[in-house]
């Protein structure tokens, strides 16, 4: 946060900082093994890393049979045979379905298991790497929900537990040091910095990543890349000779991993500048190359995105696809923003994603760089065309019951 504070001021922009509360959430001890008994020969480690905001369990460990489900709605049938167990979330993301089809086993996963009066749970890893490296990631835990203690499991122990789980049971000692720190939330800050417009400076073009990552790595592609994207995107319209006619303000937002109080907090914070914000735009897909741009807006909004990306072809960077934006500017969208994000090759990211091996290696720089330029034009276009996207219509109103 204050590296880029004085990063956006050693650029001569106009930079600073906006508070938010955020929670504060730490990991501690983690180690999880196979109990022997059964086919179950010898004890055996497994590879696990908690979930966050998982608390942690009693400190001799938490002691449990295993019971394999692939979906959530399997574990609400399990009725009273869940009770007391260690739920196991599998599935095949790295052989078919993606990481959106499959991400609400670890987010809704273990509240699930909790209702179903389970004594934990464990998430086969969202990845697509066999590298015996657990990826941990976010928990949501609705109000009311007893907090169970939930950990990922590596791809290669997920399968180990599925092939002796077809044999007969299975138990696992889980024993993790996680929770919430006195006080559970904590000061931190969003991180701004602006291009002033020089014909409309009251509309206004957000481009953001997330500051925040995840501890087991260095965060460099999930999101340090993001955010050095949208510091150079900035650093280089401020370079131009004349600037653009709306305002581009650069979001750098804080804890989109385990809470997005820093996209929440901007949405409160400028709620009445939401009107007059045209458009915003989000890196958080790594550091690959650009391949164009999601969009979300109104009517004709993927249209005119695609006539502005044009330039970019150059790159190969002009495709546009339905369904842009990002988990950092979802607040904004849903006040009407029209809402983009950076499309970006990421056949090697949920390898490395949430993970120890997010780190500085697996960054390519010609393709930062790549990425960075589609960036730094998008915003320019969105920021200098006459005309705007059209905006995020509001959903649909609910259907009245029908009368009885």
């Amino acid at each position: 946060m204050a590296w880029a504070l004085r990063a956006f001021e050693a650029d001569g922009l106009a930079a600073w900082t906006e508070a938010v509360m955020v929670p504060a959430w730490t990991r501690g001890e983690e180690r999880a093994e196979l109990l022997a008994g059964g086919q179950v020969l010898r004890p055996q480690r497994l590879a696990v890393t908690a979930l966050g905001n998982s608390p942690g369990t009693a400190a001799e460990g938490l002691d449990a049979e295993v019971v394999e489900v692939r979906t959530l709605e399997e574990v609400a049938a399990l009725g009273g045979r869940a009770r007391g167990k260690l739920i196991f979330f599998n599935h095949s993301m790295g052989a078919g379905p993606g990481y959106g089809e499959t991400a609400s086993l670890r987010t809704r996963g273990p509240a699930a298991a909790s209702r179903a009066g389970a004594a934990g749970a464990l998430v086969r890893s969202l990845a697509t790497a066999t590298l015996r490296d657990p990826h941990t990631g976010m928990t949501y835990w609705p109000p009311g929900t007893a907090h169970v203690p939930a950990a990922a499991v590596s791809v290669e122990d997920a399968e180990l537990l599925h092939r002796l789980l077809a044999r007969g049971p299975v138990r696992v000692r889980l024993t993790l040091g996680c929770g919430f720190a006195t006080p559970a939330m904590v000061e931190s800050a969003n991180v701004l910095a602006e291009v002033r417009g020089r014909e409309r400076p009251g509309e206004v073009v957000v481009i953001g990543a997330h500051l925040d990552s995840w501890d087991l790595g260095t965060g460099a592609i999930d999101d340090g890349s993001g955010v050095v994207m949208v510091m150079e995107a900035l650093r280089q319209l401020s370079l131009q000779p004349v600037a653009p006619r709306r305002t581009v303000r650069a979001v750098l937002f804080m804890n989109e991993e385990n809470g997005l109080e820093g996209g929440l907090g901007y949405a409160k914070r400028h709620a009445a500048e939401l009107p007059h914000h045209v458009a915003a735009l989000e890196a958080d897909g790594g550091s690959g190359r650009p391949l164009g741009f999601s969009v979300t807006a109104g009517e004709g909004g993927a249209a005119l995105v695609k006539r502005l990306a044009g330039p970019l072809s150059v790159l190969e960077a002009s495709g546009v696809q339905p369904n842009g934006g990002g988990s950092d500017i979802e607040p904004l969208q849903a006040a009407g923003v029209p809402a983009l994000g950076l499309w970006q090759e990421t056949s090697r990211y949920f390898d490395w994603h949430h993970s120890a091996a997010d780190t500085f290696d697996k960054v390519v720089p010609a393709e930062l760089a790549a990425s960075a330029a589609a960036m730094t034009v998008m915003a320019w276009q969105l920021a200098e065309a006459v005309e705007t996207l059209p905006r995020v219509p509001p959903p649909s109103p609910a259907p009245a019951p029908a009368k009885r």
